[in-house]
């Protein structure tokens, strides 16, 4: 039986038509104080699958009481699919005293689950934080759906070094086109500086590639140089559309022509699904 987070209803509806399991009926509610509770008002099976992403931490939250919850309705096994895991990129201690969240997150799961699912964790590495069986999917060629046929010369971008790889699938997938990435440097949470790729833009359409949209900074930036480069139309395909406070303000200012999001993070730019990784990956895990 699919448990849906309430973040996740959409993804968790796609995953049992992959399936072919039943959506059990969930109840989210929240107390005067500020506490929430995720109640599973009908479970009946012997697994469940828990789909939850943790955009926020009352997801966090909820993630835990939905494991609590059909383990004590009767379930014999449990499997957490996280399709967003948030502080995933707090994978490791910064500073003298600060926490390895992404660790501390991770291990809070392993206490209610047999297994887990992930989608694109922002560092690979975090599965070995889990103190259980973890199943990694890469979302990547996905991204190449949504994106126009016919696109002229078609270049794809990856906003840095590290996130080259995605790029290259998205191009894979897509069936043609050039591969590059700008050379990125972060100062501050907000504040990015962005050097142009090698690659020459001018006329070309141009599909900058990332694992996570957050404040949307980094694209705006890497779109505004693309612009100013002579590129023809320029499109943003992320794995993870968090989108968070202005970020989409920012891109339709820099002219974007579309974005392109799955729907790990549920967003209207959700144009394509992880539903079928995902139910392979359950599958892959039942199986074993």
């Amino acid at each position: 039986m699919i448990v849906p987070g309430s973040a996740s209803q959409a993804l968790a509806a796609r995953l049992a038509t992959e399936l072919g399991e039943p959506l059990a009926a969930v109840e989210y509610d929240r107390f005067p104080d500020g506490e929430t509770l995720a109640t599973v008002t009908d479970f009946d099976a012997d697994r469940a699958v828990v789909v939850a992403t943790t955009d926020t931490n009352d997801a966090w939250v909820e993630l835990l009481q939905l494991q609590d919850a059909v383990r004590g309705a009767g379930a014999a096994e449990v499997v957490t699919v996280v399709p967003y895991m948030g502080y995933a990129r707090q994978d490791q201690s910064f500073a003298d005293g600060q926490p390895v969240s992404a660790r501390a997150m991770a291990q809070a799961i392993s206490t209610g689950t047999d297994r887990v699912v992930l989608v694109n964790p922002h560092e690979n590495a975090v599965a070995d934080f889990f103190d259980c069986h973890v199943t990694v999917c890469d979302a990547a060629g996905r991204l190449a759906d949504p994106l126009p046929d016919g696109l002229a010369d078609p270049l794809f971008l990856s906003p840095d070094s590290g996130a080259v790889e995605l790029a290259a699938a998205v191009r894979d997938a897509y069936g043609r086109g050039e591969v590059d990435f700008f050379e990125k440097t972060r100062h501050s949470g907000t504040e990015v500086e962005i050097s142009p790729s090698d690659a020459d833009a001018a006329g070309r359409d141009v599909t900058i590639v990332d694992d996570i949209i957050a404040t949307g900074s980094t694209m705006s930036e890497a779109v505004a140089h693309l612009s100013a480069g002579g590129a023809d139309r320029v499109f943003a395909a992320c794995i993870h559309p968090l989108l968070a406070g202005n970020a989409r303000l920012k891109l339709e200012r820099a002219n974007i022509e579309r974005i392109v999001g799955t729907d790990t993070v549920e967003r209207d730019v959700s144009r394509v699904s992880v539903a079928p990784i995902v139910a392979a990956a359950v599958n892959a895990v039942e199986a074993e």
